[in-house]
């Protein structure tokens, strides 16, 4: 437990001295928000600060928090390290800047910030792409939820057979609707921060059971091996750079946080709350992350036998599985969830926590259509006003969504194809985030504090490329091929950020 009270220590120790400098090299000013200059009563509202925080994290904290590091932490306890140094210096850095100049510029989408610091064609590249991402949200934080629901909550099978799965995913299709459609304070400002507070209290009580019960964990200076499972194996085996990072995503650097953030930049009331707002609530999610995946290791260390969980190969992959009736019972990274709820909160947490399991992709889903929905409007220069405008734009983008959902549904890998797409595209989107915040300090009178986003673009260049290179969803070329051109992509897009960082008159 010493390495987990190692990483929660710099997590939060050097997420409040980080947080201090980032605030310091953007400076806040005493300056009208969006949320006054361009109210409308529907995205640009004033918020108190409480409560654009608990929705902010709620926004950015999908799946991502809980089911990447509960198979991040495969590669061992290197990940306890590594999670909380990559949320501080990594995704904390990447969502102020986010959100603090999106904030500065006028409370505008993503790709407005993406084409006022780069150019029209990686504009337009950027532009397709996060739209085609947030879809494919859409389409997995409506099956996530929806499966759990079906298998945990009623006991049902989840198949595609069943009448009831496509009832439950119709009636989260539909509050997406709603929530997509309405005004922000209408739907999402009253019910994420109950749901924020759920979340948080959850990931508490996990920490304070995993020292209460004092489980043995291995440390990261003493051997990798617990209960038959060698995490020092699948270290080497599965490539730690680049699929770790790929993996875990949200705990410690995600692009679509970025597009979720600037949702929230047309709320915030004074600049001096971005680091509350954007920062901080990423060091929280970073926290969410350490907990369920020191959790996670708790379970395989107790071992099926005794209620916790077991590692298996199937099909040359490592798997899941639980004590069942019948004997060893294949699970899914989600159902693990179900067994730390049981042995660390007892029936009534273990039951919050599902909950919270079932609401942390909808409440990222939800937000993620609107965003397109959003962004589409901004693009066509067309008012969202009306109520009966927003819905008359936002079908189409629903009945899309439908259509691959029962796509994704029907075909038994359908859905696993589409997670491994949607992991590697939102740590991509991530790189365009980057480079605009390194050319926005470049033109901004901050050069001296350029290595801020550089240092992490220039690793998810390389993270992002290699991984497409090497993975089976990608190109399937070896290893050290697939690293001799993510390091090839990664020098590219570093020089084309710096050449038009130095290539603009700094203007202020």
């Amino acid at each position: 437990m010493i390495t987990f009270i190692l990483g929660t220590i710099l997590l939060l120790v050097g997420g409040a001295f980080y947080g201090r400098l980032c605030e310091r090299v953007f400076h806040p000013e005493d300056r009208k928000t969006p949320a006054y200059e361009k109210t409308d009563g529907v995205d640009y509202i004033p918020m108190p600060k409480w409560r654009n925080s608990l929705i902010n994290l709620l926004n950015i904290a999908g799946t991502g928090p809980i089911l990447g590091p509960i198979q991040g932490i495969l590669f061992g306890p290197i990940a306890l390290i590594t999670i909380p140094i990559g949320c501080v210096i990594g995704g904390a850095m990447h969502d102020y800047f986010s959100g603090m100049i999106t904030t500065r510029d006028g409370g505008g989408q993503m790709p407005d910030m993406v084409r006022k610091y780069t150019n029209p064609i990686v504009y337009r590249i950027y532009t397709v792409f996060v739209c085609l991402v947030l879809f494919l949200i859409g389409v997995v934080f409506i099956y996530t939820p929806g499966d759990i629901i079906a298998t945990q909550v009623l006991g049902k099978g989840g198949t595609p057979n069943e009448i009831s799965t496509w009832v439950i995913y119709s009636l989260i299709f539909v509050y997406y609707l709603i929530a997509t459609v309405f005004p922000f304070d209408k739907i999402i400002g009253k019910l994420y921060p109950i749901f924020g507070g759920m979340l948080l209290l959850s990931a508490v009580g996990i920490f304070i059971m995993l020292f209460v019960k004092g489980y043995s964990l291995p440390e990261i200076w003493q051997p990798w091996s617990v209960e038959g499972f060698d995490f020092a194996t699948y270290f080497r085996d599965w490539h730690f750079i680049p699929n770790f990072f790929v993996t875990v995503a949200c705990g410690i650097l995600s692009g679509f946080h970025a597009t979720q953030i600037t949702l929230v930049s047309r709320t915030i009331e004074h600049e001096k709350e971005g680091r509350t707002v954007f920062y901080n609530m990423m060091i929280a999610e970073g926290f969410i992350a350490l907990v369920w995946a020191v959790a996670t290791m708790a379970m395989i260390s107790v071992g099926a036998d005794k209620a916790g969980i077991t590692m298996q190969m199937v099909n040359g992959e490592w798997t899941y599985f639980m004590q069942g009736a019948d004997g060893l019972q294949q699970i899914s990274a989600a159902s693990v969830v179900g067994v730390i709820c049981r042995n660390l909160l007892g029936t009534v947490g273990g039951t919050i926590g599902i909950i919270g399991v079932i609401v942390l992709p909808i409440t990222s889903g939800d937000t993620a259509l609107r965003s397109v929905r959003l962004m589409i409007a901004d693009a066509l220069h067309i008012k969202q006003q009306s109520v009966w405008k927003r819905v008359l734009f936002a079908l189409p983008i629903f009945v899309l969504v439908y259509i691959c959902l029962i796509a994704a549904k029907l075909n038994p890998s359908g859905f696993n194809v589409v997670w491994r797409y949607f992991g590697w595209s939102n740590q991509t989107l991530a790189v365009f985030a980057l480079a605009c915040i390194t050319i926005y300090l470049m033109w901004n009178k901050r050069k001296k504090f350029l290595w801020m986003p550089l240092i992490p673009l220039m690793f998810y260049a390389f993270v992002t490329s290699s991984y497409l290179l090497s993975a089976k969803v990608g190109f399937s070329l070896p290893m050290t091929v697939s690293y001799v051109g993510g390091a090839a992509f990664c020098m590219v897009v570093t020089a084309a950020v710096l050449y038009k960082g130095f290539h603009k008159k700094e203007t202020s």
